[in-house]
């Protein structure tokens, strides 16, 4: 019988230890306190930036241990606040990239002043990331528009590669520190993309023939204002999916029944405006055959 308590002991502490967690990582303080030391991280990472510290680097050495136990400490409760399934911790990928970046400081080549452990060590500041619902959407929609900025991208390329020949073609002898090959055609028209250049290009051009107004201004009308406009949709409709995927998180099991990957609240949303418009579709459709019926009933009064 002792063993049997012992061990109903041992796992309520543990069950209570577990639920502590819980209740900590969800508190709105334990974020704050999380976010102020990230902060503060942040601080002593710009003030390190300066040299002959004195004293202060001293100081700044000893918080800069003092962030690492903080983090180390987060980083366990968040994994005990799982209870006896810490691995599901690491399948959400903010989390996975909260316990690497706080993990890499053990690794035995990250000691010292290495330029590898400054760069974990600013990693640490996009952590504020994963505490912002609108940070954590538009990084959602970035990642989400990564296919669509990859079809972009190959357009872009090949539409500066043709306008950088033609470049070549018609300004190469002339003027060639801007066009005098391919490399230096791209790298101008590239620096166009912000419309700085172009007054000086143009008149540039016009000295050389005026149909060169014809290549600057269909460049600019392509690449400046159709392909931007499009990296603009691919981003506004990523936007849009990441929105959606954000209001869906933590509404549980039941909250699309159909599975279409619409929450249920949206869909009757969307059910309540198409019978609206259905609504007004026969209010016109009764008064229009209301209005030929009475035409009707005119005729043939006048015929009587």
């Amino acid at each position: 019988m002792p063993a049997p308590r012992g061990g109903s002991a041992r796992t309520t502490r543990a069950a209570a230890l577990f639920e502590f967690c819980a209740r900590l990582a969800a508190s709105r303080t334990f974020e704050i306190v999380i976010v102020v030391v990230i902060l503060a991280n942040g601080v002593v990472l710009g003030l390190e930036t300066y040299p002959d510290l004195g004293p202060a680097g001293t100081a700044l050495h000893a918080l800069e241990w003092a962030f690492r136990v903080v983090f180390v400490t987060e980083i366990t409760v968040r994994i005990l606040a799982y209870g006896r399934r810490p691995q599901d911790f690491f399948r959400h990928g903010w989390n996975l990239f909260d316990f690497l970046v706080i993990a890499a400081i053990f690794i035995p080549g990250l000691h010292g002043d290495s330029a590898l452990l400054r760069v974990v060590r600013v990693l640490r500041i996009v952590r504020l990331v994963r505490f912002s619902p609108g940070l954590r959407t538009i990084v959602s929609a970035l990642w989400r528009s990564l296919p669509g900025i990859g079809g972009f991208f190959a357009l872009a390329v090949v539409t500066l590669y043709v306008y950088g020949m033609a470049g070549w073609l018609i300004f190469g002898e002339v003027y060639p520190e801007q066009y005098g090959d391919i490399g230096r055609s791209l790298l101008t028209l590239f620096v166009l993309l912000s419309l700085e250049t172009l007054p000086d290009l143009i008149e540039q051009g016009m000295e050389f023939s005026p149909w060169t107004v014809l290549y600057y201004g269909s460049y600019v009308v392509i690449t400046v204002n159709l392909l931007l406009n499009i990296l603009v949709a691919v981003f506004v409709n990523s936007m849009e999916e990441a929105r959606r995927l954000e209001m869906t998180e933590g509404l549980g099991p039941g909250y699309d029944s159909d599975g279409d990957g619409v929450p249920d609240e949206v869909d009757r949303i969307a059910i309540s405006q198409r019978l609206d418009d259905l609504r007004t579709l026969i209010v016109e459709l009764e008064r229009e055959l209301r209005i030929d019926r009475d035409d009707g009933r005119l005729r043939r009064i006048g015929k009587d």
